[in-house]
């Protein structure tokens, strides 16, 4: 009896993921599953995480609402994994009490910025395959990023080559913008666009009038095109 009464008084989450260690660190829980191979984000976590090491792992993607129920997460470590894909979502649930995220030396090219922009925590993202463009643009002017670290955010891919190779600040401070490249393209589709529908339009009203012209024509000459009447013979 008192075996299962103390089953009863063991707290949901508290047990540790198998792959895991779980400590104390100044007086919080740490979960520890540093280079364990894993290939996704555990979820049996202890709801009462603080701290959660997961880097050098082989991690592909974090999906929507991953870290959702552990809402006393301050600190996320997911370098050295092979992240490609991090949903809009991501983070969601824990955006307001988080003071760390460092997904640096992955593989990660493109990130919503909603993903990010919405965190209050410090960001790591050096050492990623970035493919230089808007959204980065705004998470590099509205996260918190890493001051030590910034300088490593480079340009693996850009819209031209002058700027693959080079950190994104220096890019940036040069007095590129690639928000109002994307503007400009799309003010240039969308004129593209318009005029396409003015030109279909124009052609519609042209046909429509000579139609109606050639149908007013044929009714007016329809009377005197109808064969005489040829004289009886006598």
């Amino acid at each position: 009896q008192a075996f299962f009464c103390l089953l009863l008084c063991i707290p949901w989450g508290s047990s540790c993921p198998p792959s895991c260690q779980c400590t104390e660190r100044a007086g919080a829980k740490a979960v520890l599953c540093s280079s364990q191979h894993l290939e996704e984000i555990p979820k049996d976590i202890p709801r009462d995480v603080v701290f959660l090491k997961l880097d050098a792992n082989s991690i592909t993607r974090i999906p929507s609402n991953a870290f959702r129920h552990l809402s006393h997460l301050e600190e996320i470590d997911l370098s050295r994994n092979a992240i490609e894909k991090i949903d809009r979502a991501a983070f969601k649930g824990v955006a307001a009490g988080l003071r760390s995220l460092d997904l640096s030396s992955n593989r990660i090219r493109s990130i919503p910025k909603e993903a990010l922009v919405a965190l209050n925590a410090k960001l790591r993202l050096a050492n990623n395959p970035w493919h230089c463009e808007c959204a980065l643009q705004e998470v590099l002017w509205e996260a918190r990023l890493d001051l030590d670290s910034v300088q490593d955010i480079t340009c693996h891919t850009a819209p031209r080559q002058e700027y693959v190779g080079k950190p994104l600040l220096q890019v940036l401070d040069a007095g590129v913008n690639f928000c109002s490249v994307r503007q400009r393209t799309m003010d240039v589709a969308m004129l593209v666009a318009m005029f396409g529908w003015f030109t279909m339009l124009t052609v519609y009203v042209i046909c429509y009038v000579r139609h109606n012209r050639e149908d007013s024509c044929r009714h007016r000459d329809c009377p005197s095109s109808l064969p005489s009447a040829q004289p009886r013979a006598e």
